[in-house]
């Protein structure tokens, strides 16, 4: 899945490469990093047992080699730190759904989502200095936490893109470095956490086209009402006000040009939902697909259900990789950052293998279970080791 001469070339890009030969060389340490994430309840020395058992039965293997003490591989997970890590995911994780993937589709358009998740880390000074803990001074979290936010390609669970940061940075200032990743041929959703009117200024400025929710206390004047029961409504720079917000009002409603940076002019979809106590929630999306006979309210209403698919995403990282307790092993916060980034991959690594399986029958990805399909991996891996230390 990962190949040798793609983790060289980000060992080259970072200046991870060595310059002697050591007992564990750093390509070796990639790829041991990410068996920790496929093997995340067994100690240090038994993942790399597990990683070169298939390797002694060949005829270059160095019969003297022996398993690493603990400490030696934490040193060399030291020396690797996070950029090799970071810098393989971003070559590694691209979207991968093909045309004829199901369930990854919305009119031609790719859909994805945007949502974040925290991660508890292990109780260390420098973890606590680096990421903080949420709570407060009286109750602090028991565990030190970093937020992560990430793009996912919601047919296929993909995580894409992703950023990070200390428990107390904000979903939306971590979400500004993805937004500025979106391209065309996307459709991107996204919760109510998300919506400001610059996120939306930038988004809409990549060429992805976007289907949010928003607060039903938003203003959202009615423009003009559309068949489908969806209607035509303009966002106002919350900056713009008195006079000047009415006027752009009006001339949106009157079909004039708006300068982005302080209107634009949007599409509206309405609907209520019942949740368990019988009662209902409004439901308010704002869109940049304005034409209703193309993507119909009723539509609309049901492709950003799937939203909730890159909460599923972020479920197979949390209880199925890392186990239950969901606290990552790392005691720093290079090697922890080095630890996320190897995380994703291993995810990613996954649901590539389930999502060929998935086009080679012709199912949906969502009909395979991540859980057995983890499974199947972590029984191969150590017969198809595919580097000597």
């Amino acid at each position: 899945m990962i190949h040798r001469d793609i983790v060289d070339d980000v060992l080259r890009e970072s200046g991870k490469r060595e310059q002697r030969s050591r007992l564990l060389p750093a390509h070796v340490v990639v790829y041991y990093t990410l068996a920790l994430n496929l093997y995340f309840g067994e100690a240090y020395e038994e993942v790399m047992r597990q990683l070169v058992n298939g390797l002694r039965f060949l005829g270059n293997w160095r019969s003297n080699w022996k398993v690493p003490s603990t400490s030696a591989i934490s040193q060399a997970r030291g020396r690797l730190g996070e950029a090799p890590l970071k810098l393989l995911f971003e070559r590694i994780a691209v979207p991968m759904a093909r045309r004829g993937t199901r369930g990854s589709w919305f009119r031609g358009l790719r859909v994805m989502a945007i949502d974040g998740l925290v991660l508890d880390v292990p109780d260390t000074p420098a973890n606590d200095e680096e990421f903080g803990r949420s709570g407060n001074d009286t109750t602090p979290g028991p565990f030190p936490q970093v937020r992560l936010v990430a793009l996912g390609e919601c047919g296929t669970h993909a995580v894409v893109d992703a950023a990070l940061g200390p428990v107390a940075t904000g979903e939306q200032t971590l979400a500004a470095e993805l937004i500025t990743r979106f391209i065309s041929g996307m459709l991107v959703l996204a919760d109510r956490n998300f919506y400001s009117y610059h996120a939306w200024l930038a988004a809409r400025a990549t060429g992805a086209e976007l289907l949010w929710r928003v607060s039903a206390t938003l203003r959202l004047p009615v423009l003009a009402a559309l068949p489908d029961g969806s209607y035509r409504s303009v966002l106002i720079n919350p900056k713009v006000r008195g006079r000047r917000r009415e006027a752009l009002i009006a001339a949106a409603a009157a079909g004039d040009d708006l300068d982005p940076a302080q209107a634009m002019v949007i599409r509206v979809v309405e609907y209520m939902i019942e949740n368990r106590t019988g009662s209902g929630e409004l439901f308010c999306l704002i869109t940049t697909l304005a034409d209703h006979e193309l993507a119909p309210a009723v539509e609309l209403a049901a492709v950003y259900a799937e939203r909730w698919e890159i909460e599923l995403s972020f479920d197979e990282i949390e209880t199925h990789q890392t186990g239950h307790d969901r606290v990552l092993r790392s005691r720093t916060p290079k090697l922890v950052k080095q630890e996320i980034w190897s995380l994703l991959l291993t995810h990613y690594a996954i649901r590539h293998v389930m999502k060929d399986a998935a086009d080679t029958v012709g199912t949906d990805p969502d009909d395979l279970s991540f859980i057995r399909s983890y499974r199947a991996i972590r029984r191969q891996v150590p017969n198809q080791a595919g580097f000597s230390p």
